[in-house]
């Protein structure tokens, strides 16, 4: 494993001081930064080229989606990782618009927090399962008549829509009457296309192309 450094964005002393005795105590984390609010890591973030942000949402000054939207314009290959308490719609999908490429519960437990961290350093995406399990179950498609600006057929859209959905590849060839080597084809099809690596991939794709909505 590479060496990863790591910026936490958080205005809880007590949060930021035990996260980064967790991560101390890897052997691939050897800087751990810190800021107290969004401003502050723009501030920082300049000096110091973090490998992985880990920016907490409500915060005084400027708040993580404001901050991650900023960095992301002036650093556009920065990976952030949200930081929240409450996995409320509305924060993860902004902080999807804004750039972020994973979403973790302040109460995971510290290996998840050490398999985002891997997952996003790679290029991946990842999100909470309780989190990606809310996205999944809110998700339903647009109704409005708008041309959508994709280079996905309308059949690849309507496989992505029973994927985000949860289901299987069995149970989407059920679903659309077709077999299920052509939904597995489908799927890598898709994959290659937005350069996903998972399904939390797929859905972070369809949300930021307006595809559908939580």
């Amino acid at each position: 494993m590479d060496s990863i450094r790591v910026h936490i964005v958080d205005d809880h002393t007590l949060f930021r001081e035990g996260l980064k005795f967790l991560l101390s105590t890897t052997n691939y984390i050897p800087h751990i930064d810190e800021s107290e609010n969004g401003l502050e890591s723009i501030l920082n973030i300049a000096n110091i080229s973090p490998d992985i942000v880990l920016m907490d949402i409500e915060m005084p000054i400027m708040d993580g989606i404001t901050a991650t939207r900023q960095l992301m314009q002036t650093y556009p290959d920065l990976k952030i990782i949200a930081l929240s308490m409450y996995g409320y719609e509305h924060y993860y999908s902004q902080m999807i618009d804004a750039g972020a490429r994973g979403f973790l519960m302040k109460h995971s437990d510290f290996g998840e927090v050490q398999k985002a961290i891997c997952e996003v350093y790679k290029g991946n995406t990842y999100f909470s399962p309780e989190i990606l399990d809310a996205i999944i179950k809110n998700l339903y498609k647009k109704k409005d008549n708008k041309p959508i600006q994709t280079e996905l057929t309308e059949r690849e859209i309507e496989i992505l829509y029973n994927i985000c959905k949860g289901f299987s590849n069995a149970e989407i060839a059920d679903n659309l009457c077709i077999s299920k080597r052509t939904v597995d084809k489908h799927r890598e099809n898709l994959l290659l296309k937005t350069e996903s690596k998972n399904t939390a991939g797929l859905v972070i794709y369809a949300i930021k192309n307006g595809l559908f909505e939580v």
